[in-house]
């Protein structure tokens, strides 16, 4: 019985991991990794100052991940992801947005 879920996991890792590997899947990779990234460097920032920071890179970060991902979920027809990321574009864009409003008001 062990034996047999086992080599049922091993199959189906396989086929997701190894045999569905082409183009689409890659750049959805590098999606993923680009919003990954996104939460090493909001840490590092937070260990570097002693607090919870947020840097600007965070949310370029966060942008990049997310159209990455957004476009995946469309070629892959997935409506649950399009609208988790294309929520998530719109609202790394307007902190964005906020941050170089604050920047200029600190400037003026």
């Amino acid at each position: 019985m062990i034996a047999d879920l086992y080599h049922d996991l091993g199959g189906y890792l396989h086929r997701v991991f190894v045999l569905n590997l082409d183009i689409v899947v890659i750049v959805g990779l590098l999606g993923q990794l680009l919003f990954t990234a996104r939460f090493m460097v909001q840490w590092i920032a937070s260990e570097r100052a002693g607090r919870s920071v947020i840097p600007v890179s965070f949310w370029y970060l966060s942008i990049g991940g997310s159209l990455i991902l957004l476009f995946y979920a469309l070629y892959r027809a997935d409506p649950v992801f399009i609208l988790g990321q294309g929520l998530g574009t719109v609202i790394y864009i307007r902190n964005l947005m906020l941050i170089a409003k604050e920047r200029r008001t600190r400037d003026a």
